[in-house]
């Protein structure tokens, strides 16, 4: 499938339209999140049932349902939205976000996408073996272990899902057989795909059950034959009873097993753990509107909370910031952040291990400033013990990103209830078109005391 004005290809299909596998036990659901993406939308609740959505001026708009474009959309559950044009999916946006946070400030309008089709630069796959014996990829129906066969899906990269099938084909040439949940027997579980659409980078992470992998390097020159353009295939081992998708041993097969792609003017290392966004256009959207509020003049103090792999203090390192510190629970992630910071050259940033909430209350504690925080929490939002020390450092400005507008209204009302905060500017970006997540980022200002002349 391609863009809006162009017709859906054919879904081609090896085996079954859908296969479940009845486990010997309860299985944990399996969770389409190869690694610390807490911003993966291909799940979540459908709002079919949902009230009519209403235009930012408060007047119904007549919910059209247009015939989905994708053969799967009630099997999959990734793009709850689909049955509704894009204008009106823009329009439910707004109006989520508004419902949740107008009582702190006026919301403004959605930035939305031109092309809202194939944004996705990571794609995963779960291999199983049908009942007619055929192998098939997919994913996994919502919260089921049930895969949808998926050859080509309206918003991945279409090169990842190229890549899938072919590696699919391969196997049934090598007699490599998917997992199977039941027997606990086989080789392939999942394939991840990550590529760096600024420059073109593909890594192929092969995510598979047991460390032997016969024939491995006829396979991994059949697959290079096949698709020039990666640039390194992994061997990931997951051989637990896990509902993560990758485990924590991996092995390079060719390459050198990270691709880079830029990100606001910023050079980036993705490795097949670390944490990336998944929709780069609106990703820079959402972090040049971070820049505009934070307003960085060159004598800032930043810190940046949950910093992952350090996109966005490095991007604030690069736009003004005097210096920049970032923290992440994540060690694998810090040491990306740290070679990022060496691959931009930026000698204003650093980036350390710990817990962002305990880090700042020690500052607090020692009397350091800082004059801006950026935090961008998973989907469950902050907690007290973060917030609470957030208030103790007390940063002028505090620019919080969320994922999730219901954890980001229980946290604003915190910071604006305990602390000497309000909230300034709210900004919602579209970065999960077809889905029903939207990404907002919000404004926190000191409030400025009356003075009461006598």
């Amino acid at each position: 499938m391609h863009s809006s004005h162009q017709q859906s290809q054919p879904f081609q299909r090896n085996g079954a339209h859908q296969t479940s596998f009845p486990a010997k036990k309860p299985s944990p659901p399996q969770q389409n999140q190869p690694d610390f993406d807490h911003q993966d939308a291909r799940r979540g609740f459908s709002p079919q049932d949902q009230a009519v959505p209403q235009s930012p001026s408060g007047s119904s708009v007549p919910q059209r349902r247009p015939e989905p474009a994708c053969p799967v959309f009630r099997k999959c559950g990734g793009c709850q939205l689909q049955n509704m044009d894009y204008a009106r999916q823009l329009q439910f946006k707004q109006r989520r976000v508004e419902g949740l946070l107008k009582q702190f400030h006026s919301v403004e309008p959605i930035i939305g996408m031109e092309t809202p089709y194939h944004y996705r630069n990571k794609v995963s796959a779960a291999f199983a073996l049908a009942r007619n014996q055929q192998i098939i990829s997919g994913v996994y129906q919502d919260s089921t272990h049930r895969i949808v066969p998926v050859d080509h899906c309206l918003i991945e990269d279409p090169k990842a899902d190229e890549i899938i099938c072919s590696i699919r084909r391969l196997m049934k040439s090598f007699k490599l057989l998917p997992y199977d949940e039941v027997t606990q027997k086989g080789f392939l579980r999942h394939v991840l795909i990550k590529r760096g659409f600024a420059t073109n980078q593909i890594m192929v992470v092969l995510v598979t059950a047991t460390p032997v992998f016969p024939a491995k390097k006829r396979f991994t020159e059949a697959l290079l034959k096949l698709h020039p353009e990666i640039t390194t295939i992994l061997m990931n081992l997951n051989d637990r009873y896990t509902s993560m998708v990758l485990g924590e041993q991996e092995k390079v097969l060719y390459g050198p097993g990270k691709i880079q792609d830029i990100l606001c003017g910023c050079r980036f290392q993705i490795s097949a753990k670390s944490f990336y966004q998944i929709n780069p256009a609106q990703t820079e959207a959402l972090y040049l509107k971070a820049m505009e509020y934070a307003g960085l003049t060159g004598s800032e103090t930043v810190i940046d909370a949950y910093c992952g792999i350090g996109t966005i203090g490095l991007v604030a390192a690069k736009r003004g910031a005097k210096k920049v510190v970032g923290v992440e629970l994540n060690r694998d992630a810090v040491k990306d952040a740290i070679e990022n910071a060496k691959l931009n050259k930026l000698s204003n940033a650093w980036f350390c291990a710990g817990d962002a909430g305990e880090f700042m209350l020690e500052m607090s504690l020692e009397k350091e400033p800082a004059d801006v925080v950026f935090m961008d929490p998973p989907r469950a939002g902050s907690d007290r013990t973060f917030l609470s020390s957030l208030i103790a450092l007390s940063p002028q400005k505090v620019v919080y990103i969320s994922c999730n507008p219901e954890t980001q209204q229980r946290d604003l009302r915190y910071l604006t209830s305990k602390g000497p905060y309000r909230v300034t500017r709210i900004q919602p970006v579209d970065m999960f078109p077809h889905t029903n997540h939207v990404e907002t980022v919000a404004l926190l200002e000191k409030a400025v005391p009356l003075k009461i002349h006598l």
